[in-house]
């Protein structure tokens, strides 16, 4: 094929993966957290089925769906969360027209009653906080939906969020005590 293999790992070698796809938070955590885009059913049961290898302790969930968007789609990704992870937190993503609590409580339709297997947090910044909070040792944490947008979307406002600074920021209090 003609591809010079040692001139292609130098290529890459710097290469640190696309900005909200799988993308690693690690500050020396003794848990793995993974920031991803995934926003459909079956981009979500692949992260969570790739996911599930990084740990052996528990695979715990955080996802929402975007308002005004396939409603269709909402109680199939509770299905897969449900099915996938140890533990789910259900929460708002961009819910823009549409009010959080009833796009929670579509995916929840897909999640069936809730047990101690999952959750409602409608706001994302406690639901990451409370899933970085219950995270053990060997635990995975995959943070769902948002992946690269540094928005979320209320209605006639965008406020500026980002997974990755929040879960930055819930791991480095975790890690000081905080």
């Amino acid at each position: 094929m003609g591809l010079d293999l040692e001139w292609a790992a130098e290529m890459t070698r710097g290469f640190s993966g696309v900005r909200g796809r799988f993308e690693s938070v690690n500050l020396g955590q003794g848990f793995s957290v993974i920031v991803d885009f995934a926003h459909t059913p079956d981009s979500l049961r692949n992260v969570l089925v790739a996911a599930r290898k990084l740990g052996d302790g528990k695979l715990i969930s955080v996802f929402g769906c975007g308002g005004d968007r396939d409603r269709t789609k909402r109680p199939r990704m509770g299905a897969v969360s449900r099915e996938l992870a140890d533990f789910t937190i259900v929460t708002s993503d961009n819910p823009r027209s549409e009010e959080p609590s009833a796009i929670t409580a579509e995916i929840a339709a897909g999640m069936g009653p809730v047990d101690q297997a999952w959750t409602v947090i409608l706001d994302r910044r406690s639901a990451i906080r409370h899933a970085v909070a219950m995270a053990a040792p060997g635990d995975v944490l995959v943070i769902a939906g948002k992946g690269h947008e540094t928005y979320q979307i209320f209605r006639d406002r965008t406020i500026h969020f980002d997974d990755v600074e929040e879960a930055r920021q819930a791991i480095g209090e975790l890690m000081k005590g905080v």
